[in-house]
């Protein structure tokens, strides 16, 4: 059995998660990440040099962001990784590359789409705090709604780095099911309904829990 798990990458769920792994006991752990960003991670290295201008600007923005939130960005991920270590479980990266993606997504886009996503990037960065809380707030709540609008908004976005990352976790996990039997995999929230499509295309039988419902999770169920 496959599960994934929805996270945010700019809140507190460290014990939510916990809570899942531990009810689960799964005998791999994966995570939305690469080998360059687990380290970096892991060392909590915040190294940009050599990388496009974009990712900068969102990796800056998401940790004000987090901070609004009092936690740290990829701190979910972080508590996912030593839970794992602490039980011994193995852990699997299942993303493509960051610095690769982000090259061919700066090379896909129109002019017009780089100049409303630099744009874009700059309000993130200086916008009021109120009102991106707000949109963040309704990210979280009608997350599929909102990438469809990245997508009309910004068709290349949506193509190289929702679109065709999500149809490469979903194909590593399913890979990785042939030699694992019960599997647990972490990634942002808004990449799942993609994911679903590419397993449902395949009749693989996947459980899933979305953002919402693991904020809304009581940790005393049994």
């Amino acid at each position: 059995m496959i599960t994934i798990v929805g996270v945010g990458h700019v809140f507190d769920l460290s014990d939510k998660m916990r809570k899942i792994i531990e009810d689960r006991s799964p005998d791999l752990v994966c995570l939305e990440l690469d080998e360059r960003r687990y380290r970096a991670l892991l060392s909590g290295s915040r190294e940009r040099r050599g990388l496009p201008i974009m990712y900068v600007i969102l990796s800056r923005f998401q940790q004000r962001v987090a901070e609004w939130y009092g936690t740290k960005v990829g701190n979910e991920i972080l508590s996912a990784i030593r839970i794992a270590r602490e039980k011994e479980i193995p852990i699997e990266l299942i993303d493509m590359d960051a610095e690769t993606v982000f090259r061919n997504l700066w090379k896909s886009m129109s002019l017009g789409e780089r100049v409303r996503l630099f744009l874009s990037g700059i309000v993130g960065l200086l916008g009021r705090k109120s009102t991106i809380k707000r949109e963040i707030d309704r990210m979280r709540e009608n997350v599929d709604e909102v990438i469809e609008e990245i997508g009309k908004s910004f068709p290349s976005i949506k193509r190289v780095l929702i679109d065709e990352r999500n149809e490469h976790m979903a194909m590593r996990l399913e890979e990785l099911s042939k030699d694992y039997k019960n599997i647990i995999a972490f990634v942002g929230d808004g990449h799942i309904p993609g994911m679903m499509d590419y397993f449902k295309s395949r009749n693989i039988e996947v459980d899933v829990i979305r953002l919402r419902d693991l904020e809304c999770m009581d940790l005393e169920d049994p």
